[in-house]
This record gives C-alpha cells, structure tokens and sequence, in this order.
C-alpha cells in the first residue's frame, strides 16, 4: 500500500512509513542527538498519527488559503489608494493649485523659501535643515512655522 505525496510540514517531529514488502508500519524520528530512529508500530497507530498528519496539513492549507487572500485583498487595496484615478477637473485643479503655491512660495524672504523647499518638497527633517545650514533646530522650526503663517496670507490675496 503506497501512502500518497504529502506536503512537509517543517515542524513535524516524524515521518511515516510503510514496508510493503514485509507489511510493517514505520515511524521515524531525529532523537536528540539527531540521529534518525526508526520505531515499528501497529497498523492503528500508523493510521492514527496519519490521521492527526492529515488534520494538520488540512489547517495548514487552510490558513495559507486565508493569508493569500487577505495579502490580495490588501494588495489590491494598496494598488487602488495609490493609483487612484483622478478626473481630468481634478487634475487641472490641482495643477492651478500647485502653480498658485510656487508663485507664493516664490514671494517669500530667501531663508522662508528655501527652508520651505527643503522640508517639503526635499522631505528633509528640521535636524537635517539646521545641520544643513549650521543653524539649531529650533530656528528652522520657527522659520518653518512663519513661512507656513506667510504662505496662507499670500494665498488669500
């Protein structure tokens, strides 16, 4: 009697056997000093260990089924939050939207701007602008918080 191919389940301390030829029921295991042993056992046992085998390559399958999916489903989320699609109205508003903030950010003291440029568009830190400019971080906070207070009367105008 052959035993059909299963798929190995890496934690799965024995392996099980059948010798046709002289009909015994065989378990095999590393022992702790990992060295394979081979035990002799009922016809019972084999069918029951085979048994609990089956069971776990049943759940196994089943909570590799359920991790494929939930991974699609958030992959599939992911993709659509990304490439969201935008009507063409939108995009044109954004576009105007975006010419109006260069011109306001263009308007705005050296320091304000290029501060502004670095930390929004270049996402750089506060930390990495004062060592940039040998300035403390506190000054590019502030100068950053300004810049934003100027912008938004710029805008409204």
């Amino acid at each position: 009697m052959q035993r059909p191919k299963r798929r190995r389940y890496k934690d799965n301390p024995y392996r099980l056997e059948i010798d046709n030829v002289c009909k015994v029921y065989i378990v095999s295991f590393k022992d702790s000093r990992g060295i394979i042993q081979k035990v002799e056992i009922s016809e019972e046992i084999f069918n029951a260990l085979d048994k609990f085998e089956l069971e776990d390559l049943s759940e196994m399958n089943e909570y590799d089924n359920h991790i494929e999916h939930s991974e699609i489903f958030e992959n599939n989320l992911n993709s659509r939050a990304i490439n969201k699609s935008i009507s063409l109205e939108d995009e044109v508003i954004n576009k105007c939207a975006f010419e109006e903030l260069k011109k306001a950010i263009d308007k705005l003291p050296n320091v304000q701007k290029r501060r502004i440029k670095k930390y929004y568009f270049q996402e750089k830190t506060e930390r990495e602008i004062a060592e940039e400019e040998n300035a403390t971080q506190q000054s590019v906070h502030i100068v950053l918080k300004r810049a934003l207070e100027n912008l938004k009367k710029i805008l409204k105008k």
